[in-house]
């Protein structure tokens, strides 16, 4: 049996609380069989000691019968999270603990869907400029945007930042936010060129998020949104694994084929033991020149999703074309067209979405 084969056969392993296997998580660090023995080695960011436990058995229970078996050794290294468990619900609401990662930072909420498609950086881009019109207007700290869609960054795009590049503090190996609208935002998009692909495994991904969460002077904020890619994966292990998450908004649209990748990406949440703070549901209707509304992809979505998830639908974003053109120009509808239903909608989203955190 060959390395190839080996890791072949331990793709059948998956991390505890995920559908994805050790081996597209990039963790399996060699695999060999030599003289009837197969060495795995294998290398994990845990603070849970039962995840490399539950990992070891599975691992010996999956190849003990296999043809030239007769030993398994499973070496595990296990690196501790640099940023330390949850806050206690003594804490301060939304405080992460003293000496973490971000530590400046009061709130901490992702936002993200089950497949793409469904405005989901849209929604974070209006979403983090109302919550900064919102805690400018309440005297409060200020707002950060942090892309971690890694292969699609649009961020920057919209929230008119493409071509730009963040600033550098050598001394430090820091790097400075851009801002806009009163946001500061971080991207892939800020630090690769427009025609760049990025064509990355799961340990490279890793590692662009944790340097966003390790090497970016964020400073003080009341709030970051973080934009994570659509699915469940690397971008969404790292995240629950490195930061105090205080919370995920769940973007879907109406019809059956996103709300149902859309609950089962909310329970992954669920299983790494952040809290769902709502369902947004997007592009919930279309009004044509006289008024009325035309239900383009049915109705009810988020609700049941919502209901499925155990959670509330916090707001209907409607289908406007100027949401798409204030994307486009760069300047979210919510900045450009304070009083326009679309940016209401998403107003209304984010004071729904505050009020979760109290």
């Amino acid at each position: 049996m060959t390395p190839d084969d080996l890791k072949d056969l331990l793709k059948q392993v998956k991390y505890p609380g995920f559908s994805r296997d050790i081996v597209s998580f990039g963790l399996v660090r060699s695999a060999a069989l030599l003289e009837g023995t197969a060495r795995i080695a294998l290398q994990i960011t845990t603070a849970d000691p039962q995840v490399p436990q539950q990992l070891r058995q599975d691992i010996e229970a999956l190849l003990r019968d296999k043809p030239g078996v007769r030993q398994i050794v499973v070496d595990i290294a296990v690196a501790t999270p640099k940023t330390p468990p949850r806050p206690a619900q003594s804490a301060a609401p939304g405080a992460p603990a003293a000496g973490a990662p971000l530590k400046d930072v009061r709130t901490i909420i992702a936002v993200a869907s089950g497949k793409g498609g469904v405005g989901k950086s849209t929604v974070a881009v209006n979403l983090a400029c109302a919550l900064a019109q919102l805690s400018r207007a309440q005297g409060r700290g200020g707002v950060g945007l942090m892309d971690c869609d890694i292969h699609g960054p649009s961020v920057p795009l919209m929230m008119g930042l493409a071509g730009q590049r963040p600033g550098l503090i050598p001394e430090q190996q820091m790097l400075v936010p851009l801002d806009a609208f009163g946001v500061k935002v971080m991207s892939m998009g800020l630090l690769i060129t427009e025609e760049t692909p990025v064509v990355w495994r799961g340990p490279m991904i890793t590692s662009a998020i944790r340097n966003f969460i390790q090497n970016v002077l964020w400073g003080e904020l009341e709030i970051l949104v973080v934009d994570l890619p659509p699915g469940t994966g690397d971008a969404q292990l790292t995240l629950a694994q490195t930061l105090p998450l205080n919370g995920a908004l769940i973007v879907t649209t109406p019809q059956m084929a996103a709300t149902q990748v859309a609950a089962r990406g909310g329970s992954m949440f669920s299983q790494v033991n952040v809290p769902i703070l709502g369902v947004a549901e997007n592009m919930s209707w279309f009004e044509d020149a006289a008024g009325n509304r035309v239900a383009l992809f049915g109705e009810g979505g988020g609700a049941r999703t919502a209901e499925q998830l155990g959670t509330s639908l916090l707001g209907q974003i409607p289908l406007f074309p100027e949401i798409r053109a204030g994307g486009d120009v760069g300047k979210p509808i919510v900045v450009s067209q304070p009083q326009h239903p679309a940016s209401l909608a998403f107003q209304a989203l984010a004071q729904a979405v505050l009020a979760k955190l109290v």
